[in-house]
């Protein structure tokens, strides 16, 4: 008795019948949201009040007075028909118009005598009665971008990021001297002190949601974010699994997701070092340096961990170090010229994906490790590296929390 198999994998021909199914029902809901919109939905009713939102971006003061940028993220076009500079109303220039679009942004001109390190209100009233309000703290002239600031800006996030990295992988040569148990502690150790960096990166994302404009969902932005990133890099990693049998090799790949997860973090510190000096908060960006400079020289050490068991000659280590430390220097440009609330949420959440993939890997190497010599993946001895590396992070931290 002879049985046909049939290949369950084989795939039909698509033909022009299979196809109109599958976009008809697209045309159809594209033909309803068309009608809707044209039509209405025969209910007549007047809002209780105008639907108008007004952002207000950035405030810079020079020599001309201050300047406002501004973004209409309502769903109707707005106009502003009056400015108020300190309980007093002021003439103002607009730039494009004072009526803006949907998604329009614009800049508001107020020839206003702001006094140094005094605070100002500016309120923005539309046609329809609405006020929106801007402040600043403490007066002072906003920085022009020019070449020299430029460098400046560079030199700053050279100093919080690269050089205390760097000065971290410098414990390599003492690392190396732990047993195996010890090099599992000082994994632990890396866990600890990414676990901590990760709850602080999406605190710093979930700040920037909310100075968003809330069309935008900002918070929504850090959650997927991080989902699409972590996701992303696992598959990636799966994918280069075959190729990584080398012991060393893995080391290596590892050391540079931390370092590259680290990068992504410090990011977001250079955001807030140039974002204080933008503002004029010149103190307060002095302090986030030092700081941020004393916070970031234990990075240097989770760096290194997963190359104990490797021999890497002084480029590795320069490489690593740009990598962890290098982004501070790009966050302080962004965070100084260019700085928007927006994207700095999406990008804090990539970042803290990121982080969360490599928390992932670490965890799988020592538990792979731990089963592989019959050690115990949760010994007292890692909980402690664990806990030490939290306490690390949290300690080094409160001279970076004002």
């Amino acid at each position: 008795m002879s049985i046909n198999v049939q290949n369950e994998n084989k795939v039909s021909p698509i033909n022009f019948k299979a196809i109109l199914w599958g976009i008809l029902p697209l045309i159809l809901l594209i033909a309803i949201i068309t009608t809707i919109a044209k039509v209405g939905t025969g209910i007549e009713s007047e809002p209780a009040a105008p639907i108008e939102v007004l952002n207000v971006e950035k405030i810079t003061l020079n020599s001309e007075g201050i300047q406002v940028k501004v973004l209409n993220s309502g769903p109707e076009e707005i106009t502003i028909a009056q400015v108020v500079v300190d309980g007093a109303f002021w003439n103002a220039d607009f730039s494009p118009s004072d009526t803006l679009k949907r998604f329009e942004q614009g800049t508001v001109k107020i020839p206003y005598p702001w006094v140094q390190g005094d605070p100002h209100e500016v309120k923005l009233i539309t046609s329809n009665g609405l006020i929106f309000t801007g402040e600043v703290a403490a007066a002072a002239a906003t920085p022009e971008p020019n070449g020299k600031l430029f460098w400046q800006y560079a030199l700053i996030g050279f100093y919080v990021g690269v050089i205390p990295v760097g000065l971290g992988l410098l414990w390599y040569p003492f690392l190396r001297r732990f047993s195996v148990k010890g090099m599992h502690a000082i994994l632990a150790l890396t866990i600890g002190l990414l676990f901590f960096l990760v709850i602080d990166t999406f605190e710093e994302g979930f700040e920037m949601a909310s100075e968003a404009p809330g069309v935008f969902q900002g918070t929504g932005l850090v959650w997927f974010g991080a989902l699409l990133s972590c996701l992303f890099l696992i598959a990636v990693d799966q994918s280069n699994e075959r190729k990584l049998s080398n012991t060393s090799l893995e080391g290596r790949r590892v050391s540079g997701k931390i370092a590259t997860g680290i990068g992504l973090h410090n990011f977001g510190e250079g955001l807030a070092i140039g974002s204080a000096f933008a503002v004029g908060e010149a103190a307060l960006g002095t302090f986030l340096i030092i700081g941020f400079t004393l916070h970031n020289i234990t990075e240097g050490v989770g760096i290194a961990a997963p190359l104990l068991k490797d021999r890497p000659n002084w480029k590795t280590f320069v490489t690593l170090a740009l990598i962890a430390g290098g982004p501070a220097i790009i966050g302080t440009w962004a965070g100084g010229f260019i700085f928007n609330d927006t994207l700095a949420a999406l990008f804090f959440g990539i970042g803290a994906g990121a982080i969360l993939q490599v928390i992932y890997v670490i965890s799988k190497m020592i538990l792979k490790e731990s089963e592989k010599r019959g050690l115990s993946p949760v010994s007292w001895l890692n909980f402690g590296g664990l806990t030490t590396g939290i306490l690390i992070m949290y300690v080094t931290a409160l001279l970076v929390k004002f």
